[in-house]
């Protein structure tokens, strides 16, 4: 399986990873986009996330997860992941998996989003008009990683 992990500190674009993603042998590809919400949860405003990490400890985490996709026999996968102060409207995350068949990749992608949720070494701050606040994975969150059994 071919892995491209990715850290980035600029913005970038998920249509030229979409783009950019190819593999000769895959009858499907899947991705995700994840964006920065302009309002929180309960609708108060964010002015950015900022996404704190470890850049040799949170490299490792995207590659590990990335290379946890294995299981579902895909061909490749791409995480393209933000860190830094993020602009909302910008992207986060770009996930993508290739794979013979549609389900595995469609599987896989959900999978890694679940993973990169809870397990990716980030400490994510959502900056608002009232200031700061530290965010933590929600229950929601743990559960959808929990359905994976592993």
């Amino acid at each position: 399986m071919r892995i491209d992990a990715r850290l980035v500190h600029e913005p970038f674009r998920p249509e030229a990873e979409l783009a950019g993603f190819a593999d000769d042998g895959a009858g499907a590809i899947a991705s995700f986009t994840g964006l920065c919400r302009p309002a929180t949860k309960d609708g108060d405003a964010v002015t950015s996330l900022f996404l704190d990490h470890h850049p040799r400890l949170t490299e490792g985490s995207l590659h590990d997860i990335a290379a946890s996709a294995e299981r579902f026999g895909v061909n490749a996968v791409r995480i393209v992941h933000r860190c830094g102060a993020i602009a909302p409207g910008e992207a986060i995350v770009f996930v993508a998996a290739a794979a013979a068949h549609r389900r595995a990749a469609f599987d896989a992608v959900d999978f890694l989003m679940d993973r990169l949720k809870t397990d990716a070494l980030f400490w994510k701050r959502e900056d608002r008009l009232d200031g700061p606040r530290w965010i933590e994975p929600t229950e929601a969150d743990r559960a959808d990683r929990a359905r994976w059994n592993d």
